[in-house]
């Protein structure tokens, strides 16, 4: 005898070797025995043999209407014998039986399965939801089908095309838009940005690396709404100095500035001014919420977007000619020894006598090292500073910035880009620096010793994290470094100085230190700071290569880091040469360009020779 019988959700033959009351021990028409429950089989015949039974019945089941036989199996929970009976007239044969079995098996919408070999008939109006819902879905995948052949041809479709930022940055892999590009990137080998540039809809390469940036932090503009203005605080009493600030020539939110006084031969008086946004909203307000959601001013070559509305920074940053608010830490300074005495914070407005620029005053750097003159305004101050900052650094015993190293400032206009190099620790640098870390360390001394909560920057076995409590920076050399001189730019910073700003006029604080708004924005913070800077190396990255297009560069000089990994001279740009022999890092070697691929940022660069340590660079920044 040969049975059929259900295994696995898949119905099979065998035939009987023996059998007992609960199982039966069975060879396959393969030849493999085994042994199944006697519940698991459905029908047992003598003819055919098994594989002409499944041959015969699938035949049968092919004659079959499903629809007609539901509407012939009434509502009632009925067997597949019991329904193949009914259909031929008379008592089925095993094929017919078992061709009944599989209709109803693979037409799971139209019969509901309530046991083996038993189903029921699925309501009207259901089995007409379903059905409506397979045609849909049908029509949906012919769609996708003529979506991917259309964009294979490198003619996007516009409903393909109405998502393109959507299917770049953030594809929804359940779109039916996301599933043809998909498919379509499979057929033609091509990146999903290459094939919207074949199709025409990538016409910028500048657009879609700076789109990348705006549709995760700004999906619906990056205008501000609309809000009250925040108005300049009145009656704070005026500091009897005028303070300069110093910054790039692009700085439009100025959050420092500094003065000093010759009291006598034996007393300095050095101010260090923070601009004070926080006079003028309070935590919770219209524009709170805008610097929150944003968290910092976001900087990527030849653009900015700033934490906080311009109307605000304009009333807040401290630009020259005005009177601004501010907070203040005024330093007693020995100039002999250049030691600080004694130092006292104020709320308070400050004259701001100049904004001094770095491309006009960094002049001074190799003046001040050199012990020459230049003859610019606020030099002799600017002198006093920075020697007061070395004395700094040497009683922290750690350096401000790591020197020697470079950075790069990028300066777009058009479609031209210039990069000039900036030597870490130059004595501007070094002078901003060292009054800053002062000043935070200062301020976020004084929160704790009160049991103000605060933001502080700590750094332990190298690695650097915010957290609420001061703990040491060993980096800096201090043991608490709080976020305090970059409101404008920095929600680290506004929420800090809306607690100092409470200590210092004897209030309660907004913030506690185990409440989820300080908390959470600090971990905002770190998170979109991190994304900030990506989006910035990428952009950099990008347009390092614009200016090799620019400069129609042939072949440029190179660093080995590692391996076949080398860094462009005068470029902030790393770049993989596969040709690239085994050699030292710090080897100097030229590279021949063989082109530049804008949207994935790559170089295809091959290795020429190497060079002596000494020569002067191919592909250098400077203009």
């Amino acid at each position: 005898m040969n049975v059929l019988y259900e295994e696995d959700g898949e119905f099979k033959v065998g035939a009987v070797l023996s059998q007992s009351p609960a199982s039966l021990q069975i060879e396959s028409p393969h030849g493999r025995r085994s042994k199944i429950k006697a519940a698991h089989v459905l029908l047992g015949f003598e003819r055919p043999s098994g594989q002409e039974l499944l041959a015969e019945a699938h035949r049968f089941a092919d004659t079959l209407d499903t629809d007609f036989l539901w509407q012939c199996c009434g509502e009632a929970e009925f067997g597949f014998r019991d329904l193949a009976r009914e259909y031929v007239g008379r008592e089925p044969s095993a094929p017919e039986a078992a061709g009944v079995l599989l209709k109803l098996h693979a037409a799971p919408m139209y019969f509901y399965r309530r046991g083996r070999g038993h189903y029921q008939a699925a309501p009207e109006a259901t089995l007409k939801l379903a059905l409506a819902g397979l045609e849909k879905k049908k029509r949906l995948q012919e769609m996708i089908v003529a979506w991917t052949g259309a964009l294979a041809r490198f003619d996007c479709p516009p409903e393909v095309a109405a998502l393109r930022d959507e299917l770049l940055y953030a594809p929804d892999r359940a779109k039916p838009e996301t599933k043809a590009l998909e498919q379509a990137c499979r057929e033609t080998g091509l990146s999903a940005p290459r094939l919207f540039e074949r199709c025409g809809l990538l016409p910028d390469t500048q657009a879609y690396h700076v789109n990348r940036f705006l549709h995760e932090f700004f999906p619906n503009g990056a205008r501000f709404p609309s809000h009250p203005a925040a108005p300049a605080p009145e009656g704070l009493p005026q500091a009897d100095v005028e303070a300069f600030s110093l910054d790039d020539a692009g700085t439009t939110e100025i959050d420092d500035a500094f003065s000093i006084t010759r009291v006598n031969d034996d007393e300095w008086r050095v101010g260090i001014h923070i601009a004070a946004p926080t006079l003028g909203f309070t935590p919770g307000s219209p524009l709170d919420a805008m610097a929150r959601e944003r968290l910092a001013t976001a900087y990527l070559p030849g653009r900015k977007y700033t934490m906080l509305p311009e109307d605000t920074i304009e009333t807040f940053s401290l630009d020259h000619g005005s009177h601004q608010p501010a907070v203040s830490l005024y330093l007693t300074v020995s100039p002999h020894d250049l030691s600080v005495r004694r130092s006292e914070s104020r709320i308070e407005q400050v004259r701001i006598a100049a904004n001094l620029r770095h491309t006009e005053y960094d002049a001074l750097n190799a003046a001040f090292e050199n012990g020459s003159r230049v003859g610019l305004r606020f030099e002799d101050a600017l002198g006093d500073l920075w020697r007061l900052a070395g004395a700094l650094e040497q009683r922290r015993g750690k350096p401000s910035v790591s020197t020697g190293q470079v950075d790069f400032t990028f300066r777009v206009e058009g479609d031209r880009v210039t990069i000039l190099p900036r030597r870490r620790g130059a004595p501007l640098d070094k002078l901003v620096s060292e009054l800053m870390i002062l000043a935070n360390a200062s301020w976020g001394a004084f929160l704790a010793e009160r049991g103000v909560a605060a933001i502080y920057r700590a750094q332990t076995s190298g690695k650097v994290r915010l957290t609420v409590h001061p703990e040491r920076h060993e980096g800096l050399g201090i043991g608490g470094y709080a976020w305090l001189t970059s409101p404008l730019r920095r929600y680290v910073d506004l929420v800090n100085q809306w607690q100092l700003i409470a200590a210092l006029s004897a209030r309660r604080a907004p913030f506690a230190r185990n409440s989820e708004s300080l908390l959470g924005a600090m971990r905002a913070f770190e998170l979109t700071a991190a994304r900030y800077d990506e989006h910035q190396r990428t952009l950099e990255s990008y347009w390092c290569l614009r200016w090799l297009q620019q400069e129609a560069l042939q072949d440029a000089t190179a660093l080995v880091v590692r391996e076949n990994l080398v860094r462009f001279e005068g470029l902030p740009l790393l770049q993989r040469v596969p040709s690239l022999p085994e050699l030292e890092a710090g080897t100097r070697v030229r590279l021949v360009i063989d082109g530049l691929d804008l949207i994935e940022r790559q170089v295809a660069c091959r290795y020429r020779e190497t060079l002596d340590p000494g020569g002067p660079p191919k592909a250098t920044g400077i203009e």
